[in-house]
C-alpha cells in the first residue's frame, strides 16, 4: 500500500503538518495542542469517540476552522487564515451533498467548471474519473438515480477530479450498510493506491481504521493519545484508552515484583505471577494494570505444547458462554475477582467447550501482555 513502512528517513516537506493547534468553542476546548505529521501520499485515519476532536482536526486543516492557536502547514506552506477554496484539499462528506438538481457528469465537473477548465478537458477529465471510481456512462442520469454507494463513488470523482494533493474524508461510509460499506473499503483502499494522493480519514469504526489505514491517530478529549501502524495500535496500545476503544481487552490489576530489559515480572491478585511485555522507554514500578486480548488467551485443553520459553497461566471458572459464530465468548472468574473474557474459534469437528462452573486452565505468551502506561 502507499505509504506502508514511511519510518524511512523523509527529506521532502510533509504533506500536512500540524504544530500545537488548539481550538476553543467559547468555554469548550476541542483541540488541545495538537501536533501531528502525515507524509505525501499517506493514508492517515483519525479515530476516536464522538466528540474527541477529530473532525474539528479535519475541519482545520481543510479551512473550515481556523485554530485558536497553532498553525497548520500544507505542503510546507503555513496556511493562516487561507479559505478552504485557496488550500490544495477537497473534502468528502457523509452526506455527499451532492447538487440533485445536477446531472452525475455536471457534479463532478463542478470544480473544473469554477477553476476555469475549457469544456472538452473537462469532459475528458469526468470521463476518466468515473472510470476510475468504476461508474462509466453515467454522466446524464441524477444523483437520485443512483443507490447510497453509487452516490457516495461520485462524490468521490468530484473531490478527485481537480487532483487535490490532499483529500479529507469525514465518516464517508458512515451512512452505507455493513456490506457495501465494507465494499467501499476496499475501493478507497484501491483508489488511494492509485491515484496517490494524501488521505486522511475521520471514523469512530476501529475496523475501518485497522484495515484501511497506513497510520492510525488515535484521540479523545482534544489529543493525540496514540499514534502508529494498525499493528502498533492494537498490539501495543500504550494507555487504557487505547486497549479499551480499539478491539476488546481484559484488564487485569498487578503489581510489579522486578524488571528484566523489555519484559517484567508481575503479581495478579489471587493468581499468581505473570511475565509480561514492558512498553518502549519505560520502567514501571508498584501497581500497573495489564492488557491482555480476548483471542491471544486460549484453554489450556486446546493448547499445544508449551513452549519452551513458558507460557503464562491463569486458574479460573466459567461463568458462562456466549457464540458469536466464528468464535464463541467464555467468561472466566479469577480467583482474585476478576474476570476475563476468551475467545475460542469454532470448528466444526473440535472438541466441545467446558460448561459454566467448570475449573478451567487459561494460557497465553508473555508477548500478548502489555503494560500500560497509564
Amino acid at each position: 500500500m502507499a505509504g506502508r513502512g514511511l519510518t524511512a528517513a523523509v527529506t521532502a516537506a510533509p504533506s500536512i503538518e500540524l504544530r500545537e493547534i488548539t481550538k476553543r468553542f467559547d468555554a469548550v476546548t476541542a483541540l488541545d495542542g495538537v501536533s501531528l505529521r502525515v507524509e505525501r501520499g499517506e493514508f492517515l485515519t483519525l479515530l476516536g469517540p464522538s466528540g474527541c476532536g477529530k473532525t474539528t482536526t479535519l475541519r482545520t486543516i481543510g479551512g473550515f476552522e481556523l485554530p485558536t492557536r497553532g498553525e497548520v502547514y500544507l505542503d510546507g506552506a503555513a496556511m493562516g487564515a487561507t479559505p478552504p477554496h485557496r488550500r490544495p484539499v477537497n473534502t468528502v462528506f457523509q452526506h455527499y451533498a451532492l447538487f440533485p438538481h445536477l446531472s452525475v457528469g455536471q457534479n463532478v465537473a463542478y470544480g473544473l467548471e469554477m477553476a476555469g477548465v475549457p469544456k472538452r478537458e473537462r469532459d475528458r477529465r469526468v470521463g476518466e474519473i468515473l472510470e476510475l471510481v468504476r461508474l462509466p456512462g453515467v454522466e446524464r442520469r441524477k444523483p437520485a438515480e443512483l443507490s447510497g454507494g453509487q452516490q457516495q463513488r461520485v462524490a468521490l470523482a468530484r473531490a478527485l477530479v481537480t487532483q487535490p494533493a490532499v483529500l479529507l474524508l469525514d465518516e464517508p461510509l458512515g451512512a452505507l450498510d455493513l456490506k457495501l460499506r465494507q465494499a467501499m473499503q476496499g475501493e478507497l483502499k484501491r483508489l488511494h493506491r492509485e491515484v496517490g494522493a494524501t488521505f486522511v480519514y475521520v471514523t469512530h469504526d476501529q475496523e475501518e481504521a485497522l484495515t484501511m489505514s497506513d497510520r492510525i491517530a488515535v484521540m479523545n478529549a482534544g489529543r493525540v493519545l496514540q499514534l502508529g501502524e494498525p499493528d502498533e495500535i492494537y498490539e501495543r496500545p500504550r494507555t487504557r484508552f487505547v486497549a479499551d476503544f480499539v478491539g476488546q481487552t481484559n484488564f487485569l490489576d498487578a503489581r510489579v515484583l522486578s524488571l528484566d530489559g523489555t519484559e517484567a515480572e508481575v503479581e495478579v491478585a489471587g493468581s499468581g505471577r505473570l511475565r509480561t511485555r514492558v512498553p518502549a522507554g519505560s520502567a514501571p514500578t508498584g501497581r500497573v494494570m495489564l492488557s491482555v486480548r480476548p483471542e491471544k488467551l486460549t484453554l489450556a485443553a486446546d493448547a499445544p505444547a508449551e513452549p519452551a520459553t513458558g507460557w503464562n497461566r491463569l486458574e479460573g471458572t466459567l461463568v458462562g458462554a456466549v457464540y458469536v459464530g466464528t468464535h464463541t465468548q467464555h467468561v472466566v472468574a479469577l480467583p482474585g475477582g476478576a474476570t476475563v473474557t476468551v475467545h475460542r474459534q469454532n470448528r466444526a469437528a473440535g472438541a466441545p467447550g467446558p460448561i459454566a462452573g467448570e475449573a478451567v486452565s487459561l494460557v497465553f505468551d508473555r508477548e500478548a501482555a502489555t503494560i500500560l502506561a497509564e
